[in-house]
């Protein structure tokens, strides 16, 4: 089974009768990786696969207004095309992945949605005004926020992480997670929905990601109690831990030599596209999980049970 990235025609062409569902198997990325956080989509071999063309939107989040951080690359990406399916209009903050970003912001448009998209440094509490002014003045509420942007960097031992690695890890996962939603928070109405990004790594350990787990612990816990907090309102807030997804993260923080390898480990045995964790999203972000708050989903291949 070969697999041809091609833009123009919705990212896919497949050569064989079986088609989507089968080439998401067993797809191993050859050796590579990047020197810049968090990393380049338009760069990746073979390019992640984002939107699964069997997906058809019904409307789940039609009028809705949704922002998300790193929306322009990865899992963020998925989420940004999934929510436009369903009707959402995107505010998509990111750090410096402008051709990524176009790409995404295009992409959406072709399907007849709406995109803003925003260079900028969610560890600035001015940005994070911004973001929220901006998206006011263009759409006038609003009603989803998925606070995906982060960065993660592979050691082997406490020692060699640097307080400046520490620093920054802690202030793009934490910080700006934090700073964002507190501009948020006073725009949300009843039924509005807070989705936050964790990780499997936090539920096994990874031990040459000793700070980042370090902080996906901390959005589990800052889930679960604005939860509690925010439950009275309607405002539901929840988390997902994906396990190993082919994003830009992967390459810009493992050795080559490691990628082939990420995800192995799980039941499944293999790494996952993004396109696979869009309708969680959907399913967080909508009335479907109406009911559901302060929780962890795990989509993980297996690789965490329990």
């Amino acid at each position: 089974m070969n697999f041809d990235y091609s833009f123009g025609n919705k990212f896919y062409k497949y050569y064989g009768k079986e088609g989507i569902e089968s080439i998401k198997y067993n797809i191993l990325a050859p050796e590579q990786s990047q020197n810049v956080q968090p990393g380049m989509e338009y760069l990746m071999n073979p390019r992640p696969i984002f939107d699964n063309p069997n997906y058809m939107g019904s409307g789940k989040l039609q009028g809705k207004v949704a922002i998300i951080t790193g929306g322009d690359s990865g899992l963020g990406r998925a989420a940004a095309v999934a929510f436009a399916k369903e009707g959402a209009k995107l505010v998509i903050p990111y750090y410096n992945e402008h051709r990524d970003a176009k790409e995404t912001k295009d992409y959406i448009e072709k399907m007849g949605g709406e995109c803003i998209i925003m260079p900028g440094d969610i560890t600035d509490k001015n940005f994070c005004k911004n973001i929220v002014t901006t998206t006011l003045q263009r759409f006038g509420k609003i009603d989803i926020l998925v606070n995906n942007a982060g960065v993660q960097y592979q050691q082997d031992r406490l020692e060699n992480i640097s307080d400046e690695q520490f620093d920054w890890t802690m202030k793009v996962n934490v910080y700006g997670m934090f700073y964002l939603t507190k501009e948020v928070l006073p725009h949300l109405k009843s039924g509005a929905s807070i989705i936050n990004l964790t990780s499997v790594t936090t539920f096994y350990g990874e031990p040459q990601l000793i700070d980042y787990v370090t902080t996906k612990g901390a959005i589990v816990g800052f889930t679960r109690s604005l939860a509690r907090n925010l439950a009275l309102k309607n405002i539901r807030v929840n988390a997902i831990a994906p396990g190993y997804f082919w994003t830009p993260l992967q390459p810009a923080c493992w050795v080559k030599e490691k990628i082939p390898s990420l995800g192995a480990d799980a039941a499944m045995a293999r790494m996952a596209m993004p396109y696979e964790l869009a309708p969680t999203f959907v399913y967080l972000a909508s009335s479907d999980s109406s009911y559901v708050t302060g929780q962890v989903l795990h989509n993980n291949g297996g690789q965490v049970m329990g």
